[in-house]
């Protein structure tokens, strides 16, 4: 049987860990040809190399992508459309702006440092602008397509665990995501948010660096235990799909129920992960 996204070419960024890892790999499992973008080339290639050895050479391309700079987002987008327009009818079908940052130094509007907010919303939003900007060109050139930006749980609620800049680039986002759906709905070019909630990924757990911290946030979600990857690609893989053909402009939150709760269930938290994780991590 055919896969899912056979036929389509997907580029992610972010492919070198976390959801853009377990994503390019799911990706490619269900038919897609695979351009995996991440500032980190060590990473970002044994991304690719996994996805070769398991679904056969030039199945993966990588592309070396800082999404704080325009032009290499704009370098990947032709890429893209390079390696593998004469491969795969329609070019370029899939975008994953996924890649982001949340800093260390992040905090409250008293205590958070300019230089903080600026980085921050330089990778969080501009790349994810950028990304959009050179994509849709290349979507209306294969007739459509799907766009999924990454914005996050932290876009529809408050904290009183700051992290001002990273809550605000990620609203950015989600209002971005909504009127770029407007904007291109009739050219069939679908355009939606993934909103995670909190994840058991390097990015979130270097930032939850107690056993408190991590408690903190745990006790305010009803499933009891943190997200993982690859729930979000699998997420992710719907939205980019033709199954959510009729869906645009969403708020798509995939976060154990969080952003549904005013009280939690009692009882212990959980740690064990539902799904292996399709890089085999």
């Amino acid at each position: 049987m055919p896969g899912r996204l056979e036929g389509k070419v997907a580029l992610i960024t972010g492919a070198g860990s976390g959801i853009g890892l377990e994503s390019c790999i799911l990706f490619a499992k269900e038919g897609a040809k695979i351009v995996a973008a991440d500032v980190n080339e060590e990473t970002g290639r044994a991304t690719v190399k996994k996805i070769e050895e398991q679904y056969g050479a030039k199945s993966a391309i990588f592309v070396k992508v800082d999404v704080s700079k325009e032009d290499q987002i704009k370098n990947a987008v032709e890429v893209a459309e390079k390696e593998f327009g004469r491969m795969v009818i329609g070019k370029l079908n899939i975008v994953f702006n996924n890649a982001g940052i949340m800093h260390p130094d992040d905090d409250n509007a008293i205590t958070t440092e300019e230089r903080v907010w600026d980085l921050t919303f330089t990778i969080n939003v501009k790349g994810v602008w950028w990304g959009c900007k050179h994509a849709i060109p290349a979507l209306r050139r294969a007739g459509g397509g799907s766009i999924i930006n990454t914005a996050s749980f932290v876009a529809l609620r408050g904290a009183a665990t700051p992290q001002l800049a990273y809550t605000s680039s990620k609203g950015a986002v989600l209002a971005m995501t909504r009127e770029l759906a407007t904007i291109h709905a009739r050219e069939n070019i679908r355009v939606n948010a993934l909103c995670p909630g909190p994840l058991r990924t390097p990015l979130l757990m270097d930032f939850l660096n107690t056993e408190e911290k991590k408690q903190r946030r745990l006790v305010h979600v009803p499933m009891g235990r943190f997200g993982e990857a690859i729930e979000q690609a699998y997420s992710a893989l719907f939205l980019a799909s033709d199954e959510s053909s009729y869906i645009t402009g969403s708020e798509f939150a995939v976060d154990g129920g969080l952003t549904a709760a005013y009280v939690t269930p009692e009882g212990e938290t959980k740690s064990l992960p539902p799904h292996k994780n399709a890089s085999g991590l």
